[in-house]
């Protein structure tokens, strides 16, 4: 069985859904999940968790994100990309300075209105479950962050840009309330996930790809270890066979059962989290420090 992520390269006309079906067919194991939807039109980064790494689904999409998107201005849909029925049609008057400053305006964040196409449920239904059959709810805005806007290309009415930004950003949601801001209206025309945390494009594998590296047998070199997500937290052993056996368990910890090496004298944050080791080395769990109790408890078990 296959204990880890892979980096797939989601290709248009599929589903994040899809594209796990047919990786347990490839693979030959059910216990895969992916870490965010992307439309079937769009295309892109997809890290995909397997076995004991499915523990990380929530966790990544908890990750910022990059993309690359052309946004077609003049347009309205009711799915606020080109796949949707047209409601409206305006003639561009901004110029590029004008288009350039409203985008840029977007950077930092704002308070989005999720899409009615999405599969945000509101009293137990996906919202698009309802904009199907023609049903128009309330949906509550929510602030999403948008550290950067990377402005590639200007060639009205199409612009193209790269956007970094925080979970729940809908990319097509960003382009509608920019038309809306020049007065023309806009559509997301493509978009492609170049970045979800640490994982990038360059690095991304096709279905076909993963296909090939099976039948080769050279699949695991591929394979990223859980542990490798969280390099941002500070590591440590469990130090002792009572250590080992409370970490094996999933018991809380004191500080004083570890072995944090050159740290050993850190102080810790309230919340701080920490990869544990076993006495092998083997990573077997996330923990969080509680000021509180003045000791660490297990977030995520990867025994």
């Amino acid at each position: 069985m296959i204990n880890g992520i892979m980096n797939i390269y989601k290709e248009a006309g599929f589903t994040s859904h899809d594209v796990v079906a047919k990786l347990r067919g490839i693979v030959g194991q059910k216990k895969i999940g992916h870490t965010g939807t992307l439309d079937p039109d769009a295309v892109g980064v997809l890290p995909v968790c397997f076995g004991n790494a499915t523990k990380l689904c929530d966790m990544l999409t908890d990750k910022s994100k990059e993309y690359e998107v052309c946004m077609l201005l003049g347009v309205t849909t009711d799915t606020q990309d080109m796949s949707g029925r047209v409601l409206e049609e305006r003639e561009p008057v901004a110029d590029e300075k004008a288009v350039a400053a409203a985008i840029m305006s977007f950077v930092g964040g704002y308070e989005q209105i999720p899409p009615m196409y999405s599969a945000l449920k509101v009293n137990g239904k996906r919202l698009y479950e309802l904009a199907r059959q023609g049903i128009e709810v309330e949906r509550k805005p929510r602030h999403v962050d948008i550290p950067d806007i990377r402005i590639i290309n200007v060639d009205l009415p199409r612009v193209r840009f790269a956007v970094e930004c925080s979970k729940g950003t809908y990319i097509r949601s960003l382009c509608a309330d920019i038309g809306e801001r020049l007065g023309c209206g806009a559509a997301m025309e493509t978009l492609v996930r170049t970045r979800v945390g640490g994982f990038r494009i360059e690095d991304a594998l096709t279905l076909s790809d993963v296909e090939r590296l099976i039948a080769s047998g050279e699949y695991e070199k591929h394979v990223i270890a859980p542990d490798c997500v969280f390099t941002e937290c500070r590591a440590a052993v469990a130090g002792n066979e009572s250590a080992q056996r409370a970490l094996c368990n999933g018991n809380k910890l004191a500080a004083a059962q570890l072995d944090l090496g050159a740290e050993e004298n850190a102080a810790f944050e309230d919340g701080e989290r920490l990869r544990v080791y076993d006495t092998r080395g083997e990573f077997k769990a996330l923990y969080a420090y509680v000021k509180a109790e003045a000791c660490f408890k297990p977030l995520k078990m990867f025994l």
